[in-house]
Order: C-alpha cells, then structure tokens, then sequence
C-alpha cells in the first residue's frame, strides 16, 4: 500500500512542515528588493557615478564660466583701451564706437563732472561722476561692467558692457548641472539595476541551487555553468563541500552502526534474562533493571534510525485500527492517560509511528517523574490524524526553542535523539511535529500525520486485515 499525494499544511493552518525541511528557506530567499546585492551594488555604483559626475561637472562648469568671465573681462579691456587709443590720438572714431550698439561710455574731466555720454548716458552729462570706483553697476535694469581708463589731461575714460549674456550663460550652466544631478541619479540606479541583474543572473542562480540542497535526501553535486567565473567557482566550492559532507555521513553511519550492532546482541540477552528474572523474584530493583535495558535498546533503535536518515529508510505502510496503536505505545510506556477517539484507523507504518509516540511519552514520562501525569489524546478530522502529548513536568527550556529536535540536544539529561527521530519519523508520513510550553504548565507535543481518507485505498480496512493480528515484537521499531 502506498499513500496518495497529500497536503503538507498542518491542521492549525500554518505551514509549519516548510519551516521543519531543509530547502524550505527558497520559500524566503526572495528577500525584499532593498536588501538584494543586485540593489546595494546598483546603489553603490550609482552614488559613485553620481559623485565622480557632481565633480567633473561642477570642475566643467567651474572652468566655462571662468573662461567666459575672462573673455567678456578681455573684451570689456580690449573695448576700453582702443577707445581711450582713439581719444588720446585725436579723438577720430570716438564718437561711432561710443556710439555703438550696447555702447555705455563717459569721459570725466578732472574735476570729477561729466563731459561727454554715449547717448544711453545723457542723463549724466554735466553731472559728478556717478558711478566711481563702483563695478559693476546697474543702468536700466541691466548689470553693466566697467573699467575706468585714464585719457592724459583730458580725464578719465568710464567704459562699460552689460553682463546679460554672461549671466543667462551662467544661469544656463548651472540650471544644466542641476538637472544632471536630479536626471543623472535615477538614470544610474536603473541601469546599475539592469546591469547588476544580468551579471548577477548566474549567481541567483546559484543561490536557488544551493538553496535547494537537502542533505537528508540527496547530495548530487550542482550543475557548472560553461563560463568559468567567480561563480563557477562557487558552485564548485559547494560541489567539493558536498562530497564531503556525504564522506562524512557516511563514516557516521558506519559507525553509528557498528555501534548499534556491538550493543544489541549483548542487551538483547540482557533484557531477555533480566525479564526470566522478573518473574521468578518480582523484584524491584530486577524491574528498574529491565527498564533501563528498555531504554538502552530504544537508544540503539534511535541511533539506527539517525543513521539510517530519510535517503535509506522506507516506510511499510498498513492500515491499522487506532486501538492497536494505542495499545502498543500503551505497553511500552505504562501509566499513560488515553483520550481523544480511539475508534478509527490509521494510515502509517506502525513500527515507526509507535517509535516516534514512544520516544514522546518516554520524553514527557520522564520529565513528569512517577507522581506526574501524562496525557496522550488522539483527534481526527477527514484531513488529518494528530496526536497530543502532554505532561505535568516543568516544560520546555525556552533557551532551546527548535533546537530541541536537533539530534543530541536534550533539555533533560536523555540522549537527545528521541524528539529528532520522532519529527524525523511525523515528516517520513508526510506530517508535522511540533513542541510548546503549555499555558497551564508542562510541555505540549503535537504530532500530526494526514488522515487515512487521503490514501488511495478504501478508508474502512477490511475484515481480514481488522482480525489478523500484527506482529508485536516487545520493541516498536525494526533496526
């Protein structure tokens, strides 16, 4: 019998199992857009773009207008020296290039008064000198530039341009240059952005990969782009790390199981004199005795399942009444309280889910001691099948959080194998297992399989399979 496709939600509504598998983190490697490196690498192209274009265009400008101030400044001295020239000499052509177009020109006596105006001045004839030392100066609303020249005993010489073209230039350039500093950012970030994504597209690439690689089902080396970059490099890191973490799985197993073997042959013989004992003196210390034989031999059956992993174990699917589950796990861990509907069947591989219940009541009967209670309820729904264990023990140490059902880590001096082979076993089925501190003290396990309705078989077993009774060897689990 094999199970049908089934959902992996859990029956709380969250999707608790994508949190439980490797790979699960492609779900959130689509990380918000201002924390990708293509953004940080457009961003930090575009600032630098931006900084380098801020100082070669405020150097560009900065030369320009220095240049143009320098020829109109030429050209204002040029202008006044051929006119005083032409004063000095004679006074031929004074009057057309004083009277020329944009022509602002004054002779003062030495006395300081006005003698001679082009015709934009005449208001100023007969007058003090108006102006002075001062340039430049305003007439008619417009700048106007002066330099003064000296004309022998005829005076000075007042000449002046207007700066219109020379200020609308340097309006022009840095109305230009601020332009180019709100355009030129956006421009470089979208293009960086465009950039970034096809020179990085081989290295998301790579990431979604590595993003996938699930060492508990498959350690296949990675695909190598044709190009040998940066991340044909990468990927062949990653490629070398995997073989070697499969090198290093490997010896693991081997020798988890060369220690599985070397201690079940002698506890097998242990536990089987210890029990001929038991009932010929019903002593007490013969009883804990047995117990712990018990757990040594759960202990080697966990260490064969975390060797084994999810690549080489298969599950026997059955379908069995909930009864006979319950009455199994029941054996195995006395003085545990059943609740919840025991009268249904369950779609399973019944040596591994009474493996993965036993190690959670033993669990929960260990930290509740021999006064405490533990409490193991059944409910179903036509989706799901979730058992909840519960004890009156002090709960979960909240330092631990998921790492409880990392292998070896136990919060309550056990090996620290139980609660990973037990999620290890609910994930197998396609289910979840998930542990909390209860509101009203002691901790909460909920382990969930889904229901026996999802299979691709009748949901009632039949008269034949509900009557042949199962092969119930004294421990749950087949090493």
């Amino acid at each position: 019998m094999t199970p049908a496709a089934r959902p992996v939600t859990p029956p709380d509504g969250t999707r608790r199992a994508a949190l439980l598998v490797p790979g699960a983190g492609l779900v959130s490697a689509r990380v918000a857009w201002r924390h990708s490196l293509r953004f940080r690498l457009a961003l930090t192209y575009s600032l630098l773009a931006l900084a380098l274009i801020l100082l070669t265009s405020l150097g560009v400008v900065t030369l320009l207008l220095s240049r143009m101030d320098q020829q109109f400044t030429d050209r204002l001295d040029e202008r006044a020296d051929t006119l005083a020239e032409a004063f000095t000499t004679g006074g031929g052509g004074l009057g057309r290039a004083a009277s020329g177009p944009g022509a602002y020109t004054m002779l003062i006596d030495q006395g300081g008064n006005v003698v001679v105006t082009s015709p934009a001045l005449r208001a100023y004839v007969d007058s003090p000198d108006p102006f002075g030392a001062q340039s430049p100066v305003s007439l008619q609303d417009t700048s106007v530039r002066a330099v003064r020249r000296p004309v022998g005993d005829f005076g000075t010489l007042w000449v002046g341009l207007p700066e219109e073209d020379l200020i609308a230039a340097r309006q022009s350039a840095l109305s230009a240059l601020l332009l180019a500093l709100i355009v030129a950012p956006l421009l470089l970030l979208l293009t960086g952005w465009w950039v970034g994504r096809r020179a990085l597209s081989g290295l998301e690439h790579a990431a979604n990969l590595a993003d996938r690689i699930d060492p508990t089902r498959s350690l296949a080396t990675l695909p190598l782009p044709a190009q040998e970059d940066e991340v044909h490099r990468l990927l062949t890191a990653i490629n070398r790390l995997l073989v070697r973490i499969e090198d290093g799985q490997a010896r693991e197993k081997q020798l988890l199981g060369q220690i599985v073997h070397e201690l079940g042959a002698p506890l097998t013989v242990l536990k089987a004199s210890l029990q001929r004992a038991e009932e010929r003196t019903n002593d007490p210390e013969v009883q804990r005795a047995s117990l712990v034989a018990d757990e040594l031999t759960f202990t080697t059956q966990d260490l064969m399942q975390l060797a084994r992993g999810e690549l080489e174990m298969k599950l026997a699917w059955h379908y069995i009444p909930a009864r006979t589950l319950r009455g199994r796990v029941d054996r195995l861990v006395p003085g545990t309280t059943f609740t919840g509907d025991w009268t249904g069947g369950i779609l399973c591989d019944p040596d591994r889910l009474t493996q993965a219940l036993r190690n959670l009541l033993a669990n929960a009967r260990r930290a509740a001691g021999t006064d405490g209670t533990v409490t193991l309820n059944l409910t179903e729904t036509p989706e799901w099948l979730t058992f909840t264990v519960r004890d009156s023990g002090p709960g979960l140490p909240p330092e631990l959080g998921e790492q409880i059902f990392q292998p070896f880590v136990s919060g309550a001096g056990s090996s620290g194998l139980g609660l990973s082979v037990s999620r290890q076993i609910a994930l197998m089925h396609g289910g979840t297992l998930t542990g909390e501190n209860h509101p009203q003290g002691g901790a909460l396990f909920t382990l969930a399989i889904p229901g026996a309705a999802l299979g691709d078989e009748s949901d009632e077993p039949d008269e034949a399979q509900e009557n042949e009774p199962l092969n119930e060897p004294p421990l749950p689990a087949r090493p």
